[in-house]
């Protein structure tokens, strides 16, 4: 069983999906709020280690479907800085086991760092299921 801090938009279905994966896998969580952490650069960065800019951003966000920003274009102090102003840019879940960090759920990533149940392995848990719905909880808290 590993311990994992899991940084999460609450209410969001794929987080909710990712923790019961992790569950079911016998890790154990301490699920915590994206939102209302007090991030600083250093502490962000840790989990982006290793990943191109662009893979910082949540996909889903309406800034970054919306061309507001272009991720793909943004230099890594610029991004830190946006995420800091407004954490609902931050790809998630981030994830934290002992020192080492990860933002996203890859699944086949995480199930070669800490392990998942293979049958469960075939879930797209990454992109938001109510981008296109018309859900009003959705879209405030997108």
């Amino acid at each position: 069983m590993t311990k994992v801090i899991f940084y999460e938009k609450p209410g969001c279905i794929n987080n909710t999906r990712q923790k019961k994966m992790l569950v079911d896998a016998g890790h154990q969580l301490d699920v915590r709020n994206l939102l209302a952490e007090q991030w600083d650069e250093d502490g962000l960065m840790c989990y982006f280690t290793g990943l191109p800019v662009a893979q910082w951003f949540n996909s889903s966000a309406p800034q970054i479907k919306s061309g507001e920003i272009m991720a793909e274009e943004m230099k890594a102090d610029d991004a830190i800085r946006l995420m800091l102003d407004n954490p609902l840019l931050i790809r998630r879940p981030l994830m934290r086991v002992g020192s080492k960090c990860r933002a996203g759920f890859d699944q086949s990533e995480v199930a070669d760092w800490i392990g998942l149940k293979p049958e469960m392995q075939e879930l797209d848990l990454e992109t938001c299921p109510r981008i296109n719905d018309d859900s009003h909880l959705c879209k405030e808290l997108i």
